[in-house]
């Protein structure tokens, strides 16, 4: 069961204002002796596709995007919700908000930051023209005007959102979201500087110009080999910041990953690979932090594509994978086979798992044969497709796995292809692949940030799956927050099998022990302001 870190923001009729509490610094116990050079090197696992904004999807993006930008809101490791570049917010109906930035606060540049960079940053995320895959989220907090704007239905400049000051920006909702302020906090929410983007246009992510709002800025980007942020001394709460310089290294060989850290040349890695978990656990002792994550490893489908636009295949190969197994033994480090879309105690909701998992793995197999022969294979006329997953070592060990499970249990014929992580993002935009290995973590704690993912036309919506009733559930769901209707949408996903949950992702990483302050949220983002270097 995983342990629920974040809690839940409740909101209560009348007038409601924010909490003042702050939790922006790097806390460091007393008697502790800072290393003189405060410097630290984290692997990101890739090389960024972007750092734009409005032009990233997945965490490889937005653990650079959540060091270098400030929302109006940011969550502490209590995962309550704290005000960061706004000082205070208030609504009287949960559906008009107000929020008042902090005086005197500035881009990177000197420039000041102001409520129309908040207008502009939210517009350009919805602009059609952007194509944001974060697009849909706008819409999910159900911003007047959210959905027809990303459809081309609406102008930009017909968002809920107005500047009605310098200092002061009005957001106004169709409906109360109850997780709305957990929604502002993630990085996509971030304003961007208004001036630099109209006067760069797409190069305005290059360092020599490049504008930040958070606790570091852009230095240096030498692709394929590093990203450099140092310290922004215009960041309001640059006097708790104590790390002068992070570098984020690209490396996805997990392998690599691990012997650069035991070379001394990286102080955090990405990931610990499950082969050399117990050696490394049993070598490093403490260095080794396993945490709970708010994520679901995946296989998509192409739901409009044959074989799989037939729902017979797609649960087949669902029951036929054992989870069990993936979780246990190829991985063994604290994951949970997943049954659900949604992980255990999202949002303080335990939703029921459908009903094959209680079954044995046998009866899950002989379940999976039937409906494969009643969709027209057989050992005569075997299932084929190919498997698609970005270039990593792991993905390689869980794809040979589960293809292997379903050839012995289907006799399904599988060509495994990989791609390095950029190129398979495009395929998958594009619709060309048949299964695709993806995975989702959790934009906020609640079961609507893995959910809306499969509503008709969602941005997000890569397996191309469309089902009316699911629809209203989720609609009925984010304005009620509701468990039952979350309930009944994982229920139709049960049936429908848009895509195979595969397993609940933890965290697992090596952590140098000069490291102070170290803390990976359950939404997977380390805050580089918040750590420090211990003398060593």
């Amino acid at each position: 069961m995983m342990k629920k870190v974040i809690k839940n923001i409740f909101l209560f009729t009348g007038f409601i204002v924010g909490n003042l509490t702050l939790s922006h610094a790097a806390i460091i116990p007393e008697n502790t002796m800072l290393a003189v050079k405060q410097d630290i090197v984290r692997n990101n696992g890739s090389e960024p596709v972007s750092l734009d904004v409005h032009k990233v999807e997945n965490d490889v993006e937005f653990n650079i995007i959540h060091d270098f930008f400030s929302g109006l809101v940011s969550t502490g490791s209590d995962g309550k919700v704290n005000p960061d570049l706004a000082t205070r917010w208030e609504t009287k109906d949960n559906k008009v908000w107000l929020f008042y930035l902090r005086e005197g606060i500035k881009w990177s540049d000197g420039s000041p930051i102001t409520a129309h960079d908040v207008v502009f940053s939210w517009r350009r995320l919805v602009d059609p023209q952007i194509a944001s895959q974060y697009g849909s989220y706008l819409e999910n907090m159900h911003i007047i005007n959210a959905k027809d704007i990303v459809s081309g239905k609406k102008k930009t400049d017909e968002l809920g959102v107005k500047a009605l000051d310098n200092l002061t920006v009005e957001v106004t909702l169709e409906q109360p979201v109850s997780y709305f302020l957990q929604m502002l906090a993630y990085p996509v929410m971030v304003p961007v500087s208004q001036k630099a983007v109209e006067k760069y246009g797409d190069k305005w992510t290059h360092s020599d110009v490049f504008v930040s709002s958070g606790p570091f800025k852009l230095s240096e980007w030498v692709v394929n080999e590093k990203v450099v942020g140092v310290r922004n001394s215009q960041y309001w709460d640059n006097a708790h910041t104590v790390i002068n310089k992070v570098t984020y290294l690209p490396i996805a060989s997990e392998t690599a990953d691990v012997n650069r850290y035991l070379a001394g040349e990286i102080d955090i890695t990405k990931n610990i690979p499950s082969i050399l978990f117990q050696s490394l656990k049993t070598k490093l002792g403490d260095q080794v932090h396993i945490t709970p994550a708010l994520g679901v490893y995946y296989y998509d489908f192409n739901n409009k594509k044959a074989p799989f636009n037939d729902v017979r295949v797609r649960q087949a190969l669902n029951l036929a994978l054992d989870k069990e197994i993936i979780a246990n033994k190829v991985l063994g480090q604290g994951q949970e086979p997943a049954y659900n879309h949604t992980p255990p105690n999202t949002g303080g909701m335990n939703l029921e798992q459908p009903n094959y998992a209680l079954w044995t793995q046998q009866e899950r197999i002989e379940k999976a044969r039937q409906l494969l022969n009643e969709a027209g294979y057989d050992r005569g006329n075997p299932l084929k497709f190919k498997l698609l997953y970005n270039t990593s070592e792991e993905h390689k060990r869980i794809a040979i796995a589960a293809t292997s499970m379903w050839k012995k249990n289907l006799g399904v014929n599988i060509i495994l292809q990989n791609q390095e992580r950029k190129a398979m993002l495009d395929v998958i935009h594009q619709g060309n692949f048949e299964m695709v290995r993806y995975a989702r973590i959790a934009d906020y704690n609640n079961p609507a940030s893995f959910l809306n993912n499969f509503v008709t036309n969602s941005s997000n919506n890569t397996f191309l799956y469309s089902n009316e009733t699911y629809d209203d559930l989720i609609n009925k769901a984010k304005a009620t927050n509701d468990r039952k209707y979350f309930q009944q949408a994982e229920n139709i996903l049960a049936e429908d099998v848009p895509a195979i949950p595969v397993y609940y992702y933890i965290g697992a990483r090596l952590v140098k022990p000069y490291i102070g302050g170290y803390y990976l949220s359950p939404l997977g983002f380390i805050s580089s302001k918040d750590l420090y270097v211990i003398k060593h």
